[in-house]
């Protein structure tokens, strides 16, 4: 990381620092805005938001690690996450999953090479009676077959 870029992240941090507080309580809502921004929360961003609020990196470290919807590693602009559960995989989740690993040439915990698109798991979106379900960044769909999921994952690439 170059030390403009390193300035320009200590500058965004310190913002959301004035902006939540400076106390363990704004942790969360740092860290989000810091993903929300880069897609994932450096080492060095871990580090200074550790010093900004006084507390150790291990702790914002686990906060990180802890949480699914954080992450300290790049991942892609939009994530696909795929649900998991068993009534996903008794109406044909397989079938998709192996539509989407083929067409984007990644398996699951993997993003594509341009940074376009990161392939995830995910326990449960609640849509049981609808499944296969996916959910890509934040709008979920049902009733996917590997045709529809194709589709869906070229209007985002």
């Amino acid at each position: 990381m170059l030390l403009e870029e390193k300035n320009s992240l200590s500058e965004e941090i310190e913002k959301y620092v004035n902006e939540y507080g400076n106390n363990r309580a704004a942790l969360m809502p740092i860290l989000q805005a810091v993903q929300r921004n880069h897609n994932y929360v450096s080492d060095f961003a871990q580090q200074e938001v550790a010093r900004m609020l006084d507390i150790h990196p291990v702790e914002v470290y686990s906060v990180i690690s802890f949480y699914s919807f954080l992450h300290s590693k790049p991942r892609g602009r939009n994530i696909v996450r795929l649900c998991r559960t068993i009534a996903c995989d008794m109406v044909g989740k397989d079938a998709v999953e192996k539509a989407v690993t083929r067409e984007l040439g990644i398996g699951f915990g993997e993003t594509t090479k341009d940074g376009k698109i990161t392939l995830e798991f995910t326990n449960c979106l609640g849509m049981c009676d609808q499944g296969p379900a996916m959910i890509v960044n934040e709008r979920v769909f049902v009733k996917l077959d590997p045709e529809k999921a194709i589709n869906i994952l070229n209007e985002i690439k």
